[in-house]
């Protein structure tokens, strides 16, 4: 990763432990000391690069904040943004996921990619075909995200980068069968609802047309983005490549089931008392 100049490196270092420790008292902040704020994008991601560091823990994949024009609008942001989801902060389908101190308190069904072979930084941008060809497997998956900012809406594409892109949670589904890749994702139907107890509160539906277009489209940008910043998306990690539907509004206790028919089913709990996180 290289360090913007006008950034030194203690700064980010001091940025990425501010994040951090606020992750871990569940405190907000409205935005980051002026010493140590990043400006532009390329600082939030060099921010972003030292969280692994201070908390200790290991890249497992990747995520991408703001794959549609109304969640880019919401946020105030020109694009997508890329994030790291981190050990310990991915759970099994059907998982009970902590809610103490979410502020978002919002799931967001997606579309995830398992990577079977590394796609290091190239001279050229990666084409979808040459993407695709690396990929092991489909999965439906759960986001979770939250923000340490307040109000996140207003922190900007600098701070929100820092701030891991919104990453928090994440539930894997099972691998899709094979034949997910004779399918248009683009116009994949998923239904998602949400339940409290034995009450339906609602439903809701999504297509992957709402993920920057086609969720393949989006796998092929993050591959890109890695490589602009010189980062490899490395084998085993996963893709979790931004909601397809409007992110559904939860309260402890609810439980998530996102179904996308021949391509599987995901579900999670949102807790109602927060259990112990316990890293993987």
């Amino acid at each position: 990763m290289i360090i913007p100049k006008n950034l030194n490196a203690p700064a980010i270092t001091q940025a990425a432990q501010t994040v951090w420790s606020h992750w871990q008292s569940g405190q907000v902040l409205k935005a980051l000391p002026e010493e140590c704020r990043p400006l532009t994008m390329a600082q939030g991601y060099a921010v972003q690069a030292e969280l692994p560091s201070v908390s200790g823990r290991t890249v497992v994949g990747w995520k991408i904040a703001a794959t549609s024009a109304n969640g880019q609008s919401h946020i105030h942001v020109s694009g997508p943004l890329a994030g790291r989801l981190l050990s310990g902060q991915v759970f099994d389908n059907g998982a009970t996921v902590p809610s103490a101190g979410n502020r978002m308190r919002v799931a967001e069904p997606e579309f995830a990619f398992s990577m079977a072979q590394d796609l290091p930084p190239q001279n050229t941008p990666y084409g979808m075909k040459q993407v695709m060809a690396a990929v092991a497997s489909l999965h439906p998956a759960i986001e979770i995200p939250d923000s340490r900012l307040a109000p996140f809406t207003e922190a900007g594409e600098a701070q929100l980068l820092a701030d891991n892109a919104c990453a928090r949670h994440f539930v894997l589904g099972p691998a899709a069968p094979d034949a997910w890749r004779e399918l248009d994702l683009s116009h994949h139907t998923v239904q998602a609802r949400v339940d409290h107890g034995e009450r339906l509160r609602y439903t809701r539906e999504g297509t992957g047309a709402n993920v920057l277009g086609d969720p393949r489209i989006a796998l092929t940008w993050l591959v890109n983005q890695l490589s602009a910043l010189s980062l490899t998306l490395q084998k085993g990690q996963v893709v979790t490549t931004g909601t397809c539907m409007v992110p559904l509004a939860l309260e402890p206790g609810d439980r998530v089931s996102a179904d996308y028919g021949l391509l599987g089913h995901v579900q999670m709990t949102f807790a109602s008392e927060a259990p112990t996180e316990v890293p993987t």
